[in-house]
């Protein structure tokens, strides 16, 4: 398989902060990675790290990924003071495609998340589940082979988590996913493999099954316990 990320003993700093901590990870294409943890455990530090955000302040880090060629969701989408048609024709535009084809490719990209009914309507009157949509239809139009996810439907009400996660299940086929979650269904549902990360280091890397169903570090294991319960 072909590897896009690679950490050897990585440490992430924010002044005197170590957000991650002699992190080792491997990540392959077509991989659907989980990140589980606390809050504060690093999650969104490895997302950020893996997009090229942070810069790693020890250990080595490799990533085959061209930047053109992933995509990443935060937890709350910042959307620009505009339609949501020219969100996406934007985010289109800045990757190189003139302007006239940029707004040509929104409209099926809104449509695909089911949005086709607010393309002239300004992106920060919309919902918190039609703002994640449009997120990932802004994400889609870039065509990208890697998305990376982080907590997309924390904020969200059960209807609107439904229909995100539907469509995060359906951009995942034949893409590499790796996604921060909380819950542990969602998990089970979208992942291949689990990351655990406590106080910025990974404590353990399993397959879904083998993580929810194997022995864990304790840590682990009482994470698990708790988020069941």
């Amino acid at each position: 398989m072909t590897r896009l990320y690679s950490l050897d003993g990585v440490d992430v700093r924010f002044g005197r902060v170590t957000a991650l901590h002699g992190a080792s990870l491997a990540i392959d294409a077509g991989e659907r990675v989980a990140l589980i943890g606390a809050n504060g455990s690093g999650k969104s530090t490895l997302l950020r790290l893996l997009h090229g955000l942070v810069p790693h302040a020890a250990g080595q880090f490799t990533s085959h990924a061209p930047q053109r060629e992933q995509a990443m969701l935060f937890q709350r989408p910042h959307m620009l003071r505009a339609t949501s048609a020219t969100n996406v024709a934007l985010a289109l535009w800045l990757r190189g495609t003139p302007w006239r084809a940029a707004r040509e490719a929104a409209g099926p990209a809104l449509a695909r998340v089911g949005l086709e009914g607010v393309l002239a309507r300004n992106a920060r009157t919309l919902s918190g589940g039609q703002q994640q949509r449009l997120a990932l239809a802004r994400a889609w139009a870039l065509h990208p082979q890697v998305l990376l996810l982080d907590e997309p439907t924390a904020s969200l009400d059960p209807t609107a988590k439904r229909e995100v996660e539907a469509l995060l299940a359906e951009a995942a086929n034949g893409r590499t996913l790796v996604f921060a979650s909380h819950n542990l269904g969602q998990v089970k549902r979208l992942a291949s493999r689990v990351v655990y990360l406590e106080h910025g280091r990974i404590l353990a890397d399993l397959p879904v099954h083998d993580f929810f169903h194997g022995p864990l570090p304790e840590e682990a294991r009482l994470f698990v316990k708790g988020e069941l319960v």
